[in-house]
């Protein structure tokens, strides 16, 4: 990890959040669970700060069983009342349901001969110039309204065109990390990686 003073994008002031920064955000996850782990919290993000999804991830890996789709896909509704009532977690009913309702999704992708991780990475945008500020960061792209789509279509919830694109920022399909932040070069690595 590099040093606290050392140019990032984000998250310099937060210990958390800076290794968040420099040591996971736009590294590849090919992995389902990973991915679904990610595309979940994103959608709990929804109208929050990141930050606070990421102080209450663990809390989040506890009441989901780590993201395991096939456990989560099992939940019923003493599941539900168990998720509401979990302080640790953010306590929305309609991303909650989601979230079941998206593991239920995944196992539903290897059912169909497919995978949640062939369906994420078909959507891979060519790079694109590293950007200068965040003001030249798209919120969303034509590749993360194509990836909401087709998730949609294979019964995932709460995957807008905006939320698919800050998973796509997460799980490594893009590198937004800013022309003069310390872990572009390490993040453009790891993206060229098989």
């Amino acid at each position: 990890m590099a040093g606290e003073d050392a140019p990032r994008c984000f998250g310099a002031a937060d210990p958390l959040y800076r290794a968040y920064h420099d040591d996971e955000w736009g590294r590849p996850v090919r992995d389902e669970r990973g991915l679904f782990e990610r595309i979940s919290l994103e959608a709990f993000q929804s109208g929050l700060s990141w930050l606070t999804i990421l102080r209450k991830r663990e809390a989040f890996r506890a009441a989901f069983v780590r993201f395991d789709p096939e456990a989560v896909a099992a939940f019923g509704e003493d599941d539900v009342a168990r998720l509401m009532a979990d302080a640790g977690i953010v306590r929305n009913r309609l991303k909650v349901e989601a979230t079941i309702n998206n593991a239920r999704a995944t196992l539903g992708l290897r059912d169909a001969g497919t995978s949640l991780p062939e369906v994420v990475w078909a959507h891979r945008p060519p790079p694109r110039p590293a950007p200068a500020s965040f003001a030249d960061v798209p919120a969303l792209t034509p590749e993360s309204t194509a990836l909401a789509k087709a998730l949609k279509r294979h019964g995932f919830r709460f995957v807008g065109p905006t939320t698919a694109y800050a998973s796509m920022q997460a799980c490594g399909l893009v590198n937004d990390h800013l022309v003069d932040c310390v872990a572009r070069a390490a993040t453009e690595a790891a993206q060229a990686m098989p």
